[in-house]
Parts: structure tokens; C-alpha cells; sequence
């Protein structure tokens, strides 16, 4: 069995078909998925298909790329909702340099800062987002060493990797592993212990091959754990059966 440990099933991607895909995954062999939320509206969306689906986890929070205008008021909201008893995490958060149309760098990394603060209170691990910004993400979530959680989709160095390895972190592996142009990857996925790995689909986004361009859905893991596996000489199932106990522990799951 499969924890999608990040999947966005409240994204409208999925309007058509989300109840009969999510209902469903159990028997697909995904026994376990973590829905995060993005902003107020989408985190209270991931809670509400985590009460509704027994399998379904949430985690809330501000998107680096959905912070702008965001203050104290949604800060609380996501407080309020990181109450709830299907709540494991807070994210996705962190920090998003890639597009110009972003909120501005220091604006993102004060909420990257706020929600970390948050998480030390609450006791919550997160779930960074971290795209061209992997000098500050590093950098910030070394200021609060008792903070942990995993960076979703992992895209920077094998050296960065060593340091988060090192600081307790686990890291995601997402679609990209499976293209051709995934050597950097294959470097980080080398020095990371099994026990540190999370297997995440990112879904609608980032499907693998042989489905890249499609929309993605949890179905998608094995062939993510299949080349992971493949590159640490392990059994795909041993690799998932791993990854699925990774999941559990790091956000509280007992099931």
C-alpha cells in the first residue's frame, strides 16, 4: 500500500470525478493521502475531505505563492483549523521565487517565518514548498531547530539534502524523478536513507512518466517509487511498504 503523502484532491481539476477517484484509491492500493491546503479556502476544503474520507489527512496553510494580502486574520483561520483532529501538518508553506507575479521575496518569507512559528506552538510538523529559493528556505528553517516536517518535491542540492538529512527533515519525491533530465535528483535520492523518504504525487500536477501531460492522481506512485527503487537497488514494495511508515510518522497517522 501507498501514502500520496501530497495530493491536492480539493483542486477543481478534480470537480468532475473527486468523490469516485478518492472513494476508490483504497482498492488502487493508496491507502493513506495527505491533502494540503494552499490558502483559508483550500485548507478548509482539505479538512473537509479528511472528514469525510477515513484515509484522507489535511494539512493547512498559506502558499508562498497564494500569501499576498494575507495577515493576522488568515494566520487565525488557519490556527482554527489546524485544531482539527484530521489536521497533521501545517503547509503547504515556504517560499516560491520562480515567478515575478509573486508576493515580494521578504513578504513571502515573513509568512514562511509566521507559519513556522505556528507550527513550534502547535507542535505540527510542516510541509515546505521550496522553488529557486533554496538558500532562504535553508536558512529559515534552521531559525527554529525544533521544527520539522519534509521539503515536498525536493529540488535542491545533494549538499542542502545532507543538511536537512542531517536536521531530522525527509524529503519528497515527486513525477520529475521519472524524467530524463533527473540526474540531480538521482544524486539526492543516493544519499537518502530510505527511512527519510516520502513518496508525494503533487497531484493534478507533475505526472510521471508515461503519463506526463496528464492530469496526475495518487494511481501515479508506483512509478515514482519504482525509479527511486530502482536507484537504491530495493524492491518497489519495500521502498512504498518504507515510505508508508515514514508518512505515518511524521504526522502523528495511527492507523
Amino acid at each position: 500500500m501507498y501514502f500520496d503523502t501530497h495530493a491536492h484532491y480539493d483542486d477543481a481539476a478534480f470537480e468532475a470525478d473527486r468523490d469516485a477517484l478518492l472513494s476508490t484509491l483504497p482498492e488502487s492500493g493508496v491507502g493513506l493521502v495527505m491533502d494540503p491546503g494552499c490558502d483559508v479556502e483550500s485548507s478548509r476544503a482539505a479538512v473537509a475531505l479528511a472528514e469525510r474520507f477515513s484515509h484522507v489527512y489535511a494539512a493547512v496553510g498559506l502558499h508562498p505563492e497564494n500569501c499576498g494580502g494575507c495577515g493576522r486574520a488568515e494566520l487565525e483561520v488557519i490556527r482554527e483549523l489546524a485544531a482539527h483532529p484530521k489536521t497533521v501538518a501545517i503547509g503547504e508553506i515556504g517560499l516560491d521565487y520562480h515567478w515575478e507575479t509573486n508576493p515580494p521575496k521578504a513578504f513571502q518569507q515573513e509568512i514562511f517565518r509566521l507559519q513556522l512559528e505556528l507550527a513550534e506552538e502547535l507542535d505540527l510538523p510542516v510541509i515546505v514548498h521550496d522553488r529557486d529559493a533554496h538558500g532562504d528556505s535553508l536558512a529559515i528553517v534552521e531559525e527554529y531547530p525544533e521544527v520539522r516536517g519534509v521539503f515536498h518535491c525536493y529540488s535542491g542540492s545533494a549538499e542542502m539534502a545532507q543538511i536537512l538529512l542531517e536536521r531530522g527533515w525527509y524529503l519528497g519525491f515527486d513525477g520529475p524523478i521519472t524524467y530524463k533530465n533527473a540526474r540531480k535528483a538521482r544524486e539526492v535520492a543516493e544519499i537518502t536513507p530510505p527511512e527519510k523518504i516520502l513518496l508525494e504525487t503533487d497531484s493534478p500536477y507533475l505526472s510521471p512518466v508515461p503519463n506526463r501531460g496528464r492530469r496526475n492522481d495518487s494511481r501515479n506512485l508506483p512509478y515514482i517509487a519504482a525509479t527511486l527503487a530502482a536507484w537504491k537497488n530495493m524492491d518497489p514494495d519495500e521502498l512504498a511498504r518504507i515510505a508508508m511508515e515514514n508518512g505515518k510518522r511524521l504526522f502523528g497517522i495511527e492507523v
